[in-house]
């Protein structure tokens, strides 16, 4: 089958026949038809992320594609049926605790390491083989509206913030971070979740005025000035009442004081969600004072993606009508353009936009 492959850091990506997946018992084979390419893969592709791949091998989180062959133990699958497929690979021996890799992606310590020897690559080929427990299926669709149903793996990750922090219908939530490609998917899925009301802080001035014009007046837009407590106080004033619930999907890039500000902005009793990328790149900590957090009884949770059960929850939310994929404007290319959708992406990582690979 054809393949892009990353043999080296730094390196294109090679376009190139490699044997096709052979299945096993508990795994599916799929044929990939779209498949997102994350506006960062430049940076996962260069080396500067330092994500944990052992090269070479085929890239891709994740994708929407069909059932090409099924194991022995799958009793509701059917070749043909329309999947996606979760790239959060879980090992099977621990339920508690299990090691994770993210196939085609990176992977979490020595045994997230041991699981991508296995499911090692991903969806930048014809097909992949995943994990019986990893595809979900979608109900019909058309192969064109494959590309827009790739922004479930967009949504699912800020979806798997909240589900940790359990929010509930009529809550008020501040999401930092909500200017960009996942925090403005953080929004949408919030107020599909039933938020009452989403504080919308950021510096982009067209970006917030968007926000509200997609999902009116349930977001509240705060233009952020850089300083700390005026604009703890800016994000405070911005929300109706109390703010339950923040959700932190800042990049490496962003100072700790801008999340420390949204932070700060919880109620008491309040719960704080940390998906983000402060100190991956290096510099200070997060640093938060401990009397308040004691005293206020703010729950913090550390989310790396979401559990098992969440992309099916999910795709029922977007059946519903309630998360919006139409909001996306996805952007096609070719398996054989694949190093021009890495650089599109890149170029093209704002909100409500995808790069696709229909291989």
């Amino acid at each position: 089958m054809k393949a892009a492959v990353l043999k080296s850091f730094g390196s294109p990506l090679v376009i190139e026949n490699v044997p096709e997946p052979v299945l096993g018992t508990g795994e599916v084979i799929v044929d990939v038809v779209a498949t997102r390419v994350l506006s960062y893969m430049n940076e996962v592709f260069s080396g500067e992320r330092n994500y944990a791949l052992d090269l070479p091998i085929i890239p891709g989180p994740g994708g929407i594609g069909r059932v090409r062959a099924i194991g022995p133990d799958a009793t509701k699958l059917a070749v043909g049926d329309w999947l996606f497929c979760d790239p959060t690979v879980r090992s099977r021996d621990d339920i508690v605790a299990p090691d994770i890799a993210l196939q085609g992606l990176t992977a979490a310590g020595p045994g997230g390491m041991r699981l991508q020897r296995h499911f090692r690559h991903g969806s930048y080929a014809e097909r992949m083989r995943v994990p019986t427990e990893n595809v979900k299926r979608l109900g019909a669709i058309t192969s064109a509206e494959a590309s827009q149903w790739c922004a479930l793996g967009t949504a699912l990750v800020p979806y798997g913030g909240f589900l940790a922090a359990n929010l509930q219908p009529g809550e008020t939530v501040l999401v930092s971070g909500a200017t960009g490609n996942f925090g403005s998917a953080a929004v949408s899925v919030a107020l599909a979740m039933g938020a009452a009301c989403v504080v919308a802080p950021g510096r982009n001035d067209r970006i917030l005025a968007d926000l509200v014009r997609r999902f009116g007046d349930r977001v509240k837009p705060v233009k952020l000035t850089g300083n700390e407590s005026d604009d703890c106080e800016s994000m405070k004033r911005a929300a109706p009442g109390p703010i339950d619930c923040v959700f932190d999907i800042m990049p490496p890039s962003v100072s700790t004081t801008v999340v420390r500000a949204a932070i700060m902005t919880v109620r008491a009793y309040g719960r704080v969600v940390l998906m983000g990328g402060v100190g991956m790149a290096g510099g200070a900590g997060l640093d938060l004072p401990y009397p308040w957090i004691m005293r206020n009884c703010i729950s913090i949770h550390g989310v790396w993606m979401y559990p098992p059960d969440a992309a099916s929850r999910l795709i029922a939310l977007a059946r519903a009508g309630l998360l919006r994929l139409d909001e996306y404007e996805a952007t096609a290319f070719d398996l054989d353009h694949v190093n021009e959708a890495v650089e599109h992406a890149a170029a093209n990582a704002g909100p409500f936009k995808l790069t696709v690979i229909r291989p």
